[in-house]
């Protein structure tokens, strides 16, 4: 046995102490290195590199070292860490498009590094979303030819009175017109397709809505209707006819049929309502105003890190 004089059998507690029981005797001549590192698992070399150190620093020598490296040639810049941290912080936005903004910046970074830093600042949604993997099949869209239209409930009340945004987003370059009405009927309805397609900066060819009743009636006109074979066309499909601008429909029941619009209003909760509080009515309708702006300027990753201004003048 390497140690002779002083036999241990409780375990050592920790790497000092059992390189202490191999060398200890070796050094007090109890034993010779040579017999020693046949029984010795780490080799002859080892041990006379251990038995040096211990002649040499005592103790300290056979104290293992950090096998950490000093230094990384390729460690991010502090302050690119702290202006990722600063934007997360600022907008809630993911990697990918935290990425597009700091390219802007002159910072390039991958978007695995981001999603670390991210993760490691403990900067994660507090959940997780199951995610469905579809095949789409996407097709080609210019500006104007397909808008989706939707109506978002504004979540408090103010004044004890409940308001409506109108939502209008073009699905090839994801502009977006937003305004708010006192109500969710058909004349609101009516009123903000016509505000539209007069300010839109393209040609509406169609619209894509839901089956609200102040966008069809398709299965309440439809059936009620003295005629079946000429029902009644609920106004906004007449006004839209008179334009020659195709009204679709989504399937009943199926709201990802219309998902560019009800993503954004996803967007408009977190990054709006959420942060703010309306003490009246022409409040609201400024800020909804200047938050059009701004997200008409985000990036978006469905444009390849474009906005929708900058997706618009490409289009």
């Amino acid at each position: 046995m390497p140690i002779s004089s002083s036999m241990c059998t409780k375990l050592p507690i920790n790497a000092l102490e059992e390189r202490l029981r191999w060398v200890l005797p070796i050094v007090n001549k109890e034993i010779k290195l040579k017999d020693a590192a046949r029984v010795f698992p780490g080799g002859q070399r080892t041990l006379e590199r251990w038995v040096a150190r211990y002649s040499q620093s005592g103790e300290a020598g056979l104290t293992p070292l950090s096998t950490k490296p000093k230094s990384q040639p390729k460690e991010l810049p502090i302050r690119t860490k702290e202006r990722i941290i600063e934007l997360r912080n600022e907008t809630h936005l993911c990697a990918k498009k935290l990425n597009y903004k700091l390219a802007k910046e002159g910072i390039r970074v991958s978007d695995r590094v981001i999603g670390k830093i991210v993760k490691t600042e403990g900067l994660v949604r507090k959940y997780i979303i199951r995610k469905l993997k579809y095949k789409y099949i996407k097709a080609p869209l210019a500006s104007g030819e397909l808008v989706e239209v939707d109506i978002k409930y504004v979540p408090d009340k103010i004044s004890g009175r409940r308001y409506y945004q109108f939502t209008a987003i073009d699905c090839a370059t994801r502009w977006r017109y937003l305004r708010i009405y006192n109500d969710c009927g058909n004349g609101s309805a009516i009123a903000f397709v016509k505000r539209l397609i007069k300010i839109a900066p393209f040609r509406v060819r169609a619209i894509k809505t839901d089956n609200g009743s102040c966008f069809t009636n398709r299965y309440t006109g439809y059936q009620k209707s003295a005629d079946p074979l000429n029902p009644r066309l609920h106004p906004l499909d007449i006004y839209l006819a008179s334009l020659n601008i195709i009204h679709y429909l989504i399937d009943p029941g199926k709201p990802a049929q219309n998902g560019k619009v009800e993503r954004s209003h996803r967007t408009d909760q977190e990054m709006f309502y959420d942060r703010h509080q309306f003490k009246s009515a022409l409040e609201l309708k400024r800020a909804v105003r200047i938050w059009n702006i701004i997200y008409n300027n985000l990036e978006h990753i469905a444009l390849g890190g474009l906005t929708p201004t900058e997706a618009l003048r490409n289009n």
